[in-house]
């Protein structure tokens, strides 16, 4: 068997570790915050090449947070993306804003610069890149095209930790970037976890009010604030797998090299790599019209699979008021309805892979013989 992801693996490898840095937080009685979190935002600040770094509960949290430092409230914009998970939309929506969709290039699977000018209106207060599958957004023609409108630009990294766009490290290039540590993640919690991350002292200060109650101070509620705060094994947690996160997306890369030298005549589509990019590699999709046959097909050779993500924000039944419907944005529900992710993660053999897109040549020339 081998599964999408296997973070037992991982666990394996930094055992020691982990149960020490665990240990630590449990005999210092610190649960909430605390030492343990300080020491983890200051160094994923410095990895993620800004000033600060502030620790929270969850993904979903720093885009909330993320959007109210930016000023986002009730009867203003934000252009994003359909083809994302629900959370990056569910953010926008609980400050009362509306999120704007344009459409993906469908050779990235990321927003398509050349869309967003033309859904700017007088409301839109912030755009929101998703760096999809691990790789940077074209983040050069997205900042362009934000300075020339005054606009606030929020990266919702939470898939591409670690990822670079013409030497800059995702997080770095937006106002504000906002990644997820959920365990699955490239630098995953032991738990739900997430950050925001900026160069901007105000945003910092106003976010970390924020998410304790609005306080600076015990009992001193300056605003109405969340109770999104960090536990403190999650920091301890992600301060030792940050050591480790470089060393995790290099091989993430090299599993991407096998698959994409081994898949070249398997008549799948693979992702393009925005120019200037580096990815990461969270996920490594295919694409193919037979997507739910070739599932099937690799679920019976005990081959785990994903679908990221088969139902577009805009066609999602909860959203149904933004008022959006099918064939609106063509590029994104073809993605949908034709993505398959393969298995990535960076304890996977070189042999597994070549096993994995085996079995993929295998049902296409299988395909090819009943449909010649």
């Amino acid at each position: 068997m081998i599964p999408l992801v296997d973070l037992k693996s991982q666990y394996a490898s930094l055992k020691g570790e982990i149960d020490g840095a665990i240990a630590d937080v449990v005999q210092s009685c610190h649960f909430i915050l605390g030492p343990q979190v300080e020491a983890f935002e200051a160094e994923f600040a410095d990895y993620c090449q800004t000033r600060f770094a502030c620790a929270v509960n969850s993904g979903t949290s720093a885009l909330h947070l993320a959007l109210l430092a930016a000023g986002v409230g009730p009867g203003d914009e934000v252009i994003t993306v359909s083809y994302t998970f629900v959370a990056t939309a569910a953010a926008i929506r609980y400050t009362g804003a509306q999120p704007v969709f344009v459409d993906i290039d469908p050779r990235t699977c990321n927003i398509d610069p050349s869309q967003i000018e033309s859904a700017i209106t007088s409301r839109t207060k912030v755009i929101m890149p998703v760096h999809l599958h691990g790789s940077c957004a074209d983040m050069d023609r997205i900042m362009e095209v934000a300075r020339r409108h005054n606009l606030i630009v929020i990266e919702d990294a939470a898939q591409a930790h670690g990822a670079k766009y013409r030497g800059r490290r995702a997080g770095s290039m937006g106002h504000l970037a906002c990644f997820s540590f959920y365990p699955g993640k490239n630098l995953g919690a032991y738990g739900e976890a997430g950050a925001v991350v900026t160069s901007d002292e105000r945003h910092a200060t106003l976010i970390r009010q924020l998410r304790d109650h609005g306080q600076n101070e015990k009992y001193h509620h300056e605003r109405l604030g969340y109770n999104y705060r960090m536990e403190a094994i999650q920091g301890a947690v992600l301060k030792v797998k940050l050591k480790y996160l470089d060393d995790w997306n290099d091989a993430r890369r090299r599993h991407a090299e096998t698959y994409r030298h081994e898949l070249r005549n398997a008549d799948v589509r693979l992702l393009e790599e925005t120019e200037g990019s580096n990815s990461v590699h969270h996920i490594f999709p295919v694409f193919t019209q037979e997507r739910d046959d070739l599932q099937r097909h690799l679920q019976a050779a005990g081959i785990g699979t994903g679908i990221h993500y088969p139902i577009p924000v805009h066609l999602q039944s909860g959203y149904r008021e933004l008022g959006y419907s099918a064939g609106d944005f063509p590029h994104t529900e073809r993605a949908a309805d034709e993505t398959l992710s393969l298995p990535m993660y960076p304890e996977l053999t070189p042999g597994a892979v070549v096993q994995v897109a085996d079995s993929v040549r295998q049902f296409r020339r299988k395909s090819v013989a009943v449909h010649p």
